[in-house]
């Protein structure tokens, strides 16, 4: 019982956190610095949204409460959100926005390639379509870090610029807690220590062709999206795309 309980927590991290980088994705939507680029984001945006539904719906069909994968995504408080810190930040310029968005899928690739070969064959299936998606996106945010990085006096100023805003928020992604660690031992989660090393591989790399420097490892601080706390950024765009279902629960089409 305990690690159903386990599970349905993961999978919401999992969800929650592919939501959250699909909405502020979404929000470039009208305000791309170009067409190509919007159409792209909102590519991103739409896998990662899809991608958490799947999440969310076996999360549901574990929880067998009468919720379902809607009532997760949109009718749950702040304090009920379990999404990486990194995700729910601004999207800044569009420095920010793709520092921001190869951080976090250079992470996100790594899980879903180690939760491809995941003990629960659901979450091992899920995973595995999500790893075709998440291997363009992070294609895609690391040109994107190289141009940027490499590319002109103002573009690798603003990277610069860029790095220290998003990064303390990256201690999630390479630190394990309890919960992973039990998952892992349960063959259904990956290890900890392996996805934070595969990620800062990927990190120093990519760096590397940026001409970019690579932060001294983030460190903990008080807040944590695992249990719940959150930055002040968080509420205010749950508070926008919560708002049609808060104000019409239960409405269909």
């Amino acid at each position: 019982m305990t690690e159903v309980k386990d599970t349905i927590e993961y999978l919401l991290r999992l969800a929650d956190s592919a939501l959250i980088q699909g909405q502020r994705l979404c929000e470039w939507c009208g305000r791309a610095p170009a067409l190509e680029e919007e159409l792209a984001l909102m590519n991103v945006g739409l896998d990662l949204v899809g991608q958490a539904r799947n999440w969310y719906d076996y999360a549901a069909e574990l929880l067998a409460d009468g919720r379902d994968a809607d009532h997760l995504a949109y009718r749950r408080d702040e304090r009920a959100f379990r999404n990486l810190l990194l995700v729910e930040q601004p999207n800044g310029d569009y420095a920010v926005t793709i520092t921001k968005q190869f951080l976090y899928d250079a992470w996100h690739l790594a899980v879903l390639r180690a939760l491809s070969q995941s003990g629960d064959a659901r979450i091992a299936g899920i995973a595995n379509k999500a790893v075709k998606e998440v291997t363009y996106h992070l294609r895609r945010s690391s040109e994107w870090m190289e141009r940027l990085g490499d590319g002109t006096e103002e573009s690798h100023a603003r990277m610069l610029a860029a790095l220290p805003q998003v990064w303390r928020f990256t201690v999630e992604l390479t630190q394990g807690d309890e919960l992973e660690l039990a998952l892992h031992e349960a063959g259904i989660a990956p290890d900890p220590l392996a996805i934070a090393s595969a990620w800062r591989a990927q990190v120093e790399e990519t760096f590397a062709r940026a001409t970019l420097p690579v932060p001294a490892p983030a460190v903990n601080f008080y807040l944590s999206g695992r249990r719940g706390l959150h930055t002040e950024h968080l509420g205010t765009l749950l508070a926008e795309m919560q708002s049609l279902q808060r104000a019409y629960p239960d409405a269909t089409w």
